[in-house]
């Protein structure tokens, strides 16, 4: 019997294991939970049920689906992607004669082989060609091991900026996809670093001068953002750190390629690079998925760098524990940890608490004696404060600003309210969960309705004929389904329903999961509240007709339409009457 690709990746992947290659999930009994990655939040509101082979959000953004869907919206894919991505992943292999294989075929597709061969290209490069060698020799020079270059497949461009496009194009590919691929020939005599996304493929490149580089160029040259690459989302090294940052709760960020490669190198291999740009929003919440500590190894001006304050600011924000790298003066971190292992960990076990290295440098570079120095100080201390989201620990550094500048605590708190005022953009806004549209209380009664009949299936048994009728036809619909499967799994569901119901009904059944995993309630007491339920949405739904018969009634005295108004009142008391003896059965 035939099976699609899709059902056999499903077969032998596990969604909690997909799901936990980019996020760090906690047992919860049967499931898994996390802080969701896709909003920033401070307790756990995302989970993950390996039964149902599903994840969703109970919290700001409220998405979810199957392991499918959550690669495509973590790695802002097509289906197509995806499915090539889980495909290799699980060893599926999908035939030409697929449909699916059909809509893989997809520009992004295309842009990850041109990426691939390219980087092959420069490779070869680095150790056929003289320029190449020598290019290799400086390597060696600087302390990367020939095994590091083959590693992170370090490689060359050469002189001329058209051999790679000839050689792309005799691959059969065009130059306007080569454009795309954001390779139009401006990488000429520089030592190539391919970039690699999260499942280590080649998604752009970072280019360093060499010797025959030209007068004035700059140092480093990258990739423009296209289709599969955007700086700003992107964290060199995250591939191979992922691991590791995930088992020591912590993560090193350093600045350039080569920091990455030689602390990597000095056994440190939860190593990543901004690659010249100051910590984003998106590069945090990246790294949120798999650390909450970080250990800063680049300069930290926050008297000028405004880039910079707005990074700290937001890492802050989103509750991340925050260490800077003391380094010698002059150094970075690759020159340190090109000294060897020893060295690099001495400097790494140094580490300042961001809050102990900002009030060190702004008692250092102001008189906190006078009262401009004292405003200074504030000026520089207060906006990290005032973004940390543990009230406790931020009323320590009040009281210690307080104290080094001799001063009341409620004065400084006065003037936190004030930076709060004075700021020119909220990082809270820039973290915050998507607005979810609000449910009606007919709505909430018939989802906790259709919880109750997943934890105790005899609840639905209770619903007749005119019971039915106290819901929308969307869940009347559903409740006469149910009643057909044969049991409560999600292959009954899908043979039962159309997708977009079976989506609806997943997050349902996972509420009811877990619910029941949290407490286990009398069956009684479940029959009890499905009750409770019904008669609510009766009450709803007698209150609602009976304010539009009174609607009615009023226009139909207006219009001064005796029969109407006497034939309205008739069906009012109809529907008061059958309510009570509702009720009362």
């Amino acid at each position: 019997m035939y099976s699609s690709p899709v059902e056999e990746i499903k077969n032998r992947l596990d969604v909690a294991e997909v799901i936990g290659s980019y996020v760090k999930l906690q047992k919860a009994g049967a499931n898994y939970r996390a802080l969701c990655p896709f909003h920033a939040e401070k307790s756990p509101s995302f989970f993950v049920s390996p039964a149902r082979q599903i994840w969703h959000c109970f919290g700001g953004c409220g998405e979810g689906g199957d392991m499918f869907k959550f690669v495509m919206r973590i790695e802002g894919m097509e289906f197509g992607d995806a499915l090539r991505l889980l495909a290799q992943r699980s060893g599926v292999e999908l035939k030409p004669r697929d449909p699916a294989y059909q809509k893989m075929q997809t520009e992004r597709n295309r842009l990850y082989e041109i990426l691939e061969l390219a980087a092959k290209f420069f490779e070869k490069q680095l150790v056929s060609s003289g320029a190449g060698m020598e290019a290799g020799k400086y390597l060696l020079a600087r302390g990367i091991t020939s095994e590091s270059i083959a590693k992170w497949r370090l490689g060359y461009a050469p002189e001329n900026a058209q051999a790679l496009s000839s050689f792309l194009q005799q691959q059969g590919y065009r130059a306007e996809d080569i454009k795309k691929a954001g390779l139009s020939g401006q990488f000429r005599s520089r030592i190539m670093f391919p970039i690699f996304d999260l499942n280590s493929q080649v998604i752009g490149f970072g280019g360093r001068v060499s010797g025959r580089s030209e007068e004035g160029a700059p140092k480093y040259l990258n990739t423009t953002n296209t289709l599969v690459y955007d700086k700003s989302r992107v964290l060199y090294g995250l591939d191979k750190a992922k691991l590791a940052a995930r088992k020591y709760n912590s993560c090193v960020v350093v600045e350039g390629y080569t920091d990455v490669i030689m602390v990597a190198q000095a056994g440190c291999e939860h190593v990543v690079a901004t690659s010249g740009t100051a910590l984003t929003s998106s590069q945090l919440q990246i790294l949120r998925r798999y650390c909450d500590n970080l250990s800063l190894g680049f300069d930290m001006d926050f008297a000028g760098d405004s880039a910079t304050k707005r990074g700290i600011d937001v890492a802050l924000a989103q509750g991340f524990t925050l260490k800077i790298l003391r380094m010698p003066e002059n150094k970075d971190p690759a020159d340190v940890a090109a000294q060897g292992a020893q060295v690099w960990n001495n400097v790494l076990e140094g580490t300042a608490s961001i809050f102990d290295f900002t009030f060190s440098g702004a008692l250092a570079r102001f008189d906190k004696a006078t009262p401009e120095g004292k405003r200074a100080i504030a000026d520089v201390i207060l906006p990290l404060v005032k973004n940390i989201p543990h009230k406790i620990e931020q009323s320590q550094w009040v009281r210690r600003l307080a104290d080094e500048l001799e001063t009341k605590e409620e004065y400084v708190y006065e003037e936190l309210e004030k930076t709060q005022i004075e700021k020119q953009y909220d990082v809270r806004k820039e973290t915050a969960a998507p607005e979810k549209r609000i449910q009606t209380r007919t709505e909430l009664l018939e989802e906790r309705t259709l919880v109750l009949i997943f934890q105790h299936p005899e609840n639905l048994q209770r619903v007749d004929e005119q019971g039915l009728g106290y819901f929308s036809l969307k869940i009347q619909e559903i409740l006469v389904g149910l009643r057909k499967a044969p049991d409560r799994t999600l292959r009954s569901w899908e043979e039962l329903f159309e997708a977009e119901t079976v989506a609806f009904l997943q997050p349902i059944a996972l509420k009811a999961d877990l619910q029941a995993q949290e407490d286990v309630p009398l069956e009684t007491n479940l029959k009890e509240e499905f009750q409770s339920c019904m008669y609510e949405l009766l009450q709803l739904q007698t209150k609602e007709k009976l304010n539009t018969i009174a609607r009615a009634i009023k226009s139909a005295e207006q219009e001064q339409d005796a029969q109407k108004v006497h034939r309205l009142m008739q069906e009012f008391q109809t529907i008061t009457h059958n309510f009570h003896d509702a009720k009362e059965n």
